[in-house]
């Protein structure tokens, strides 16, 4: 294969290369290609021919399964069968939530059995049976992914938080009606109780039934994820109004301690009884010891100013929607006040301001008085947090009750 040109005024050839080796078809092709050169598109029919396969997708399986080995889950699980199986489930969830089916489905186009070893295929049956195999061994899995992650240093403190889950259908032997939390009231529901360690790192789950009390079971729950992580001197950390007077008596008994926050009412009532004052709350975090118990205390400034800008905008809401009540009145004069002077005290006390804004009426016209008095004592204790705990200042100052 040749190639013409002209230089200095003559013409040249030169040898582009040698086709004395190539097939016959391969020199079609050459001389099809070079005769379209300058609109190679003409030859996008035979280009359409051409079949594309796609393989299984491998990365994201790869991805998960590398971090899951980097943190124990998957030693957690054991390399057998059953074990792979549940670490498949926990994969495809990641990758895309769904149904066992739907994980099964998933198998077939992520590279699922080459990544993680497994030598044979499964359906949706293996999977709903490796479900009853995680429960089984819970424990065990719980207890190997704590010491995978924590290694021989047992956990002294632990988070507790519960919350539950509506069910669409009936067939469930937790399903029961209860304190519903995700707003879907009327239909049965789990309850779901996690334990997390002082890290904020997830230990152990609970599945109880729908109509479990959040405290009722918190010591001896409390103590069974003691004994089964080894934990010496634990701490349960709850939310406001989780762990009250009876269950840290409870708690105690069982040998356990616990963290909590005083909720309102108990508040006022430590303030009315002495043993906080005002002057002790500031945005520096204290203590007070009292009838064997330990009160960390503090006001956060910028606690305190969100709050305070909730009442703000609170009033200024009520005073718009007055203002649009007044020119009802006035367009509107069969309307009674008194209806609309109910209705105003019960947007005040929706949305808990009764106790300084106040609706009164004057003629055909309602308006709003604000006594400054108790302003300020609905502010007084703006931003102010009280957390109680009857473990020793010796195992845990004030900075690690408060940071917990």
């Amino acid at each position: 294969m040749r190639q013409s040109y002209r230089e200095g005024g003559q013409v040249k050839n030169r040898t582009i290369a040698n086709l004395s080796h190539c097939t016959p078809q391969e020199v079609a092709a050459i001389r099809l290609a070079l005769q379209y050169k300058d609109d190679l598109t003409v030859l996008s029919p035979l280009q359409d021919a051409t079949e594309l396969q796609e393989g299984r997708s491998v990365g994201a399986v790869w991805v998960i399964d590398d971090t899951a080995r980097r943190l124990g889950i998957a030693t957690a699980l054991g390399t057998d069968c059953a074990g792979k199986l549940a670490w498949w489930q926990v994969i495809a969830r990641v990758i895309d939530p769904g149904s066992r089916w739907s994980a099964v489905r998933r198998a077939h186009t992520h590279a699922a059995c080459e990544v993680l070893q497994l030598s044979r295929g499964f359906d949706e049956d293996d999977l709903y049976d490796n479900l009853a195999w995680l429960a089984d061994h819970q424990a065990t899995s719980e207890r190997r992914l704590c010491t995978a992650r924590r290694g021989a240093c047992k956990p002294a403190l632990f988070l507790y938080d519960v919350t539950s889950r509506s069910l669409e259908g009936p067939w469930n032997a937790l399903a029961a009606f209860g304190e519903n939390r995700d707003g879907k009231a009327g239909k049965k529901q789990i309850v779901m109780g996690l334990w997390c360690d002082e890290e904020g790192a997830p230990v152990s789950t609970e599945v109880l039934a729908g109509h479990t009390p959040a405290l009722k079971t918190l010591a001896p729950q409390s103590a069974k994820v003691a004994r089964r992580f080894g934990g010496e001197r634990v701490t349960c950390v709850g939310d406001r109004g989780r762990i009250k007077s009876g269950q840290m008596a409870a708690l105690a008994r069982a040998g356990l301690h616990s963290i909590t926050a005083v909720t309102t009412p108990q508040r006022e009532r430590l303030l009315k009884a002495g043993v906080l004052q005002l002057g002790l709350l500031t945005a520096q975090v204290g203590e007070v010891e009292h009838a064997g118990l330990r009160y960390v205390i503090r006001r956060n400034p910028l606690r305190a100013e969100e709050v305070a800008a909730g009442r703000r905008a609170k009033q200024r809401v009520v005073e718009q929607w007055v203002a649009q009540k007044n020119v009802s009145l006035h367009d509107h004069p069969r309307a009674h006040v008194s209806v609309a002077l109910t209705a105003l005290q019960r947007t005040l006390k929706r949305l808990k301001i009764t106790g300084w804004l106040r609706g009164e009426a004057e003629g055909r016209t309602r308006r709003l008085s604000v006594d400054g008095a108790a302003q300020q004592e609905a502010a007084r204790l703006d931003g102010c947090s009280v957390l109680k705990t009857d473990r020793p200042r010796t195992v845990a100052d004030t900075a690690v009750v408060h940071e917990r």
